[in-house]
């Protein structure tokens, strides 16, 4: 579902475009840079935009070669949108053949894997750096960081994200002016050179390397769960901002976030990011609710004779906002210990790992 969604959104944009009507996103051939990790990473070649080493093969036998020439772990990603899901990190030479099946054998992700990129793999610290851009300009919007494993310990397969908290605590106001003058910038020069020029949210997945940062992906969307921890801190009202974007200026310089940090844990059902289990009755919803500066985001949710039930992988975004990032997170756990499902599932180490090596004030950091 949400690949269609992505690919109803994409065109949506120009359809509304072509009626003379204002929208905030990007057309189809500047929301390329999401669609395609091929052209992507062609794109970041072109324009001299950090990023891992890579290779794109159109067959298996390519594929093995260029794996073989990387080492391990290595890197596979489906070269069209795949639910966030398209993404092997192969330890083994068994895990890059499972990986490859999937993409060649089984065709997991349909015509999405007819081309894959094999790229190095990087080591460092995983953030998401947002801005809004008006074509020209661009806002950057708070920090935050995703936790994309399904496990704890950052095990398992890569989801769509199974928490989040912003800010990320791996950036410095330095660093961030850096990635803004050495990425997002020239990333969208370039688009503008390319006739693709970008209005929307640029969304840039990074590694924090020894050599600096690098891109592991675009998104040209908000992306969740961080878009629910940014919108919880931002405070400026949010659709003026962008109504003046898809005019083409945003007319302020930058945006305004509170002080204090936000957390979102994940809730999702056994079986996700494959096959969850649905159906299963939601039970403490209105007693999470209830605990203070906590928002309960729904998901894969529905309702079925006055009962809301768990209908999808990824069912609610458990949300919360404090002082430090530590009171934000303990919050959010707090609040999620009173919802439950038979299938529910969800990663309990979210910011621990940062917490532990990060002196206290974080929730006034941006």
């Amino acid at each position: 579902r949400a690949h269609y969604r992505r690919r109803f959104t994409q065109v949506l944009v120009d359809e509304f475009q072509a009626r003379g009507l204002r929208v905030f996103g990007p057309r189809k051939a500047a929301a390329e840079l999401e669609g395609s990790k091929v052209f992507a990473k062609e794109f970041f070649a072109r324009h001299g935009i950090p990023t891992a080493e890579f290779v794109v093969a159109h067959d298996r036998p390519e594929a093995e070669r260029a794996a073989a020439a990387f080492g391990l772990p290595v890197v596979l990603k489906a070269d069209g949108l795949a639910a966030g899901k398209g993404v092997a990190i192969a330890q083994s030479a068994e895990q890059v053949a499972e990986a490859l099946d999937l993409f060649f054998g089984e065709r997991r992700f349909g015509t999405a894997g007819d081309r894959i990129v094999i790229e190095r793999h990087l080591t460092g610290e995983e953030v998401s750096f947002f801005a809004l851009a008006d074509g020209a300009r661009l806002l950057p919007l708070a920090t935050a960081r995703d936790y994309k494993r399904l496990l704890d310990d950052d095990r398992g397969p890569n989801t769509g994200g199974m928490g989040s908290h912003s800010p990320s605590g791996l950036l410095t106001a330095e660093q961030g002016a850096d990635i803004l003058e050495t990425i997002l910038y020239p990333t969208l020069a370039g688009l503008a050179e390319e006739n693709r020029a970008f209005t929307g949210v640029l969304y840039a997945g990074l590694m924090l390397t020894e050599e600096g940062p690098k891109v592991l992906e675009y998104n040209t969307r908000c992306g969740d769960p961080e878009c629910q921890a940014l919108m919880l801190r931002l405070e400026d009202d949010l659709l003026p901002i962008l109504a003046a974007g898809a005019a083409g200026n945003f007319g302020i310089s930058r945006l305004h976030f509170r002080k204090e940090a936000s957390a979102v844990i994940v809730l999702a059902s056994e079986g996700y990011p494959d096959k969850p289990e649905r159906g299963d009755p939601i039970e403490g919803l209105e007693a999470a609710g209830q605990h203070p500066n906590v928002v309960v985001f729904h998901a894969g949710t529905a309702e079925r004779e006055g009962q809301v039930v768990a209908a999808g992988g990824r069912v609610l975004g458990v949300a919360a906002t404090g002082v430090e990032l530590a009171d934000a997170l303990r919050s959010a756990y707090a609040a999620t210990q009173e919802i439950s499902w038979q299938a529910m599932r969800y990663r309990k180490d979210i910011g621990r790992r940062l917490l532990s090596r990060l002196e206290p004030g974080l929730g006034a950091r941006a």
